[in-house]
């Protein structure tokens, strides 16, 4: 494998680890929005109506659940594109074909 190839390579990983970083970083932030957001309503859903506060902590654990499937399906694409990269895959092909390789 030449260098050049070696180099490339190592710029394939580096962006894909970047990428899943960014990746993680917005399913994160905005996983701890959408709670900020589903509490607040519940506090507010309590303040007009308190008498609904058992019917409307179950609603609010709910969508949380919901919500918080989100980022964890978004950890394993991205773990998915870290460890088993489809990209270097795709360009050991490329460089085997232009190489003459089958």
């Amino acid at each position: 494998m030449s260098p050049d190839m070696i180099a490339a390579l190592s710029t394939i990983y580096a962006y894909t680890a970047i990428g899943a970083g960014i990746i993680l970083a917005g399913a994160g932030l905005g996983s701890a929005l959408g709670w900020g957001l589903i509490c607040a309503k519940y506090l507010e859903g309590i303040a007009r109506q308190p008498e609904m506060r058992p019917q409307l902590m179950g609603q609010m654990l709910f969508t949380g659940g919901l919500m918080e499937a989100f980022p964890m399906i978004v950890l394993g694409l991205s773990m998915w594109f870290v460890t088993a990269n489809p990209f270097v895959g795709a360009f050991l092909s490329a460089t085997s074909k232009a190489a003459g390789g089958h």
